[in-house]
């Protein structure tokens, strides 16, 4: 059974849907990415999952129980954590408040769970105390998925993680993405950059307009031609991506 299952979602914001019924499942110990053109309803899609905006239709399941009616908070207390694209850390607030309300949900912080993402991202310990706002792109890139992991999610979402960052912090973003994963961690992602996204997934999804166009893996989606023409740019790649998946040295 997936871990995450979502089926035929209808959503959007206000009179205009941007969801006709995409669907999608994530298991326990995969890396799923989103791509797809502007305005395909990538990131819509997530903030539906997340509860951030109401489904319309649809039902969403996860660790098989129905979250489609909970709100963020309560689906975060059910195990799911999410980090967007802007506006994603508190940049008034030093690096260690901002992982603590990462847990602001819980009774109480647990011992370890700074402990663990110092370890994890060693820059933040560094820069505990140190305004978020400060830092560079990249840093917050890291700082909102450390905040995310304090729940010691089983899944994360994330979107366009490599958004507005330099070729080299690109890789060292996917490169903590992929270590998140083997610690245990489902991942998510909506991601502009597709070739690197699909190097370093297990799956992917591309939506179109809404809809879902292609499933496949990573591999798969890669070497599909329709898909490579369409939505990587024939013989191309994205913008910063080296052409090597985020494990290499």
């Amino acid at each position: 059974m997936a871990l995450l299952e979502a089926r035929d979602i209808v959503s959007g914001y206000g009179d205009a849907q941007i969801l006709h019924g995409v669907s999608m499942d994530v298991a326990d110990d995969e890396i799923v990415c989103i791509i797809g053109p502007n305005g395909a309803g990538k990131s819509t899609f997530m903030k539906a999952v997340f509860g951030l905006i109401d489904c319309w239709e649809g039902s969403v399941t996860f660790d098989g129980a129905a979250i489609t009616d909970l709100r963020p908070d309560e689906i975060t207390r059910e195990g799911m954590c999410y980090v967007p694209q802007v506006d994603n850390v508190f940049p008034n607030l030093t690096v260690r408040e901002n992982l603590e309300m990462g847990a602001y949900i819980l009774d109480e912080l647990p011992d370890d769970a700074l402990e663990e993402v110092f370890d994890r991202f060693p820059i933040l310990e560094e820069r505990q105390n140190q305004k978020a706002g400060t830092m560079s792109g990249g840093q917050q890139q890291m700082l909102a998925m450390g905040r995310g992991l304090m729940v010691d999610p089983d899944l994360m979402l994330v979107d366009e993680p490599s958004a507005g960052l330099a070729p080299d912090l690109v890789d060292e973003v996917f490169r903590k993405i992929i270590e998140i994963n083997e610690s245990g961690t489902a991942i998510l992602m909506v991601e502009q950059n597709a070739r690197k996204a699909l190097r370093n997934s297990d799956r992917g999804y591309v939506l179109e307009m809404g809809e879902n166009r292609f499933e496949d893996t990573g591999d798969a989606l890669l070497d599909n031609e329709e898909v490579t023409e369409l939505y990587l740019g024939a013989g191309g790649g994205d913008a910063g991506d080296t052409g090597e998946t985020a494990t290499d040295d």
